[in-house]
């Protein structure tokens, strides 16, 4: 990724938001383990994973365009009480629609061939992991009608 000469699209502002969407997505997925069942184990490292190298990407761009990234929180409120693996699955829910909202808003604001593309994979992930969630949760729709939308229901 490149950084951007101006910020006139608010680029920036959004990927600090994007990046604020990363930090506390890999938070719950850290929280999450501790409630989920083994045989979604391999899902949540994978997707923790994939929130921690979209995290180290947005810093590296926000630091070549001379930006202090905003730091992760030390904990993150969560909608509903975390006790058990559907309330679990909620709120990985929540992190992957919130990823995709905050990528989806970035992508409206730049032209960066790099985030572009970090962009959209971040959306696909989040639509696939949301609904993986989505279906240990019990929610529906399982899928949202448009990445960065919240599903109707």
């Amino acid at each position: 990724m490149t950084s951007p000469v101006s910020d006139s699209s608010g680029t920036l502002d959004a990927a600090q938001a994007a990046l604020g969407a990363e930090h506390a997505a890999v938070w719950c997925c850290g929280l999450a383990t501790a409630f989920l069942p083994s045989s979604v184990a391999q899902a949540l490292a994978d997707a923790a994973l994939a929130h921690r190298q979209r995290r180290d990407a947005l810093v590296a761009f926000l630091e070549a365009a001379g930006q202090q990234p905003v730091p992760a929180a030390p904990a993150y409120a969560t909608p509903r009480p975390v006790t058990d693996a559907a309330s679990a699955a909620a709120l990985l829910v929540v992190a992957e629609d919130d990823v995709a909202t905050a990528w989806r808003a970035l992508l409206e604001r730049t032209d960066d061939r790099g985030l572009r593309t970090t962009g959209v994979a971040a959306m696909v992930a989040a639509a696939t992991g949301g609904r993986r969630w989505r279906v240990l949760a019990g929610v529906t729709p399982q899928v949202a009608t448009s990445p960065g939308d919240p599903p109707t229901g």
